[in-house]
């Protein structure tokens, strides 16, 4: 019988996203600012010259893993293999340590560029585990899946709950928790952040993150990783920590980035939080 161990993800501390904007302002950051780096996959696949050197500089400083944008777990079209694959020697060559991806989909015939929401139906869980199961066998090795932001909910006849619940347990996969997507859901979808938090299978969290959103109005907010962490998201953090024990868990900030002293400042916070976690 596996343990909460197997399922979380060989890091430890508090992380953050790197994206090329940050190549060179980062260049004198160590392992006591940032415990680990993420980065998606597809943004330095093939990736040479001056930019690939950089990035191989930080690989061999930093304990890195991947989060997928167009894997498309939930797409009609076939699971891209030659994208895994890829991805599996992206992998190997930088000693990159993990692999996760979004519960969503973002192509069919070609690519959507957007993160689109898959029905929670059971014949959508059928589906998508067995995908799942598939991108497990290619990369050898078990991933995790991150409850996704989502707008609209189409063909519904389970809860989002109930959906991320059964396809974690379906394909024995872990789970990416973004305790941001969980609030800006909430306010989408009028429920209440905790109860969402508690229903989640906690014991499979991998690694966590943490970013900012844009309040577009009082019902809705906007997941865009371009703002600073707001205090009830750090609240959900907390709280995320008290009841599944402290994860790995990494800030994500996509665009308006700040300067690096006020990004060390929203990563000595979550390092605060793990500090300070009461299990009860």
């Amino acid at each position: 019988m596996l343990s909460t161990a197997d399922y979380v993800a060989p890091i430890s501390g508090a992380g953050l996203g790197l994206r090329r904007s940050l190549l060179n302002s980062l260049e004198q950051a160590t392992t006591d600012d940032i415990q680990f780096m993420e980065v998606a996959p597809e943004n330095w696949i093939n990736l040479g010259g001056r930019l690939g050197k950089q990035f191989r500089r930080y690989t061999e400083r930093f304990p890195f893993v991947c989060h997928g944008l167009s894997l498309s777990i939930g797409s009609p079209a076939p699971l891209n293999t030659e994208l895994l694959r890829a991805i599996k020697k992206l992998m190997q060559e930088h000693g990159i340590r993990y692999y996760s991806e979004h519960l969503s989909y973002c192509s069919d015939d070609g690519q959507l560029y957007d993160l689109l929401p898959i029905p929670f139906t059971e014949d959508a869980v059928d589906y998508v585990a067995q995908r799942i199961q598939q991108a497990q066998d290619i990369l050898g090795m078990r991933i995790a899946i991150e409850n996704s932001s989502y707008y609209c909910a189409p063909q519904q006849e389970m809860s989002e709950s109930e959906f991320v619940n059964a396809v974690i347990k379906k394909a024995d996969c872990a789970l990416l928790l973004d305790v941001n997507n969980i609030y800006v859901n909430s306010i989408n979808h009028g429920y209440d952040p905790y109860d969402f938090l508690a229903s989640l299978p906690g014991e499979r969290t991998a690694y966590i993150h943490i970013a900012g959103h844009y309040k577009e109005a009082e019902d809705l907010r906007v997941d865009t990783h371009g703002a600073a962490v707001i205090q009830p998201v750090w609240d959900i953090l907390a709280k995320a920590y008290t009841l599944f024990g402290v994860r790995p868990t990494l800030l994500e900030r996509d665009f308006n980035t700040p300067p690096v002293p006020e990004l060390m400042a929203e990563l000595a916070l979550i390092k605060k939080h793990q500090s300070n976690t009461f299990i009860r």
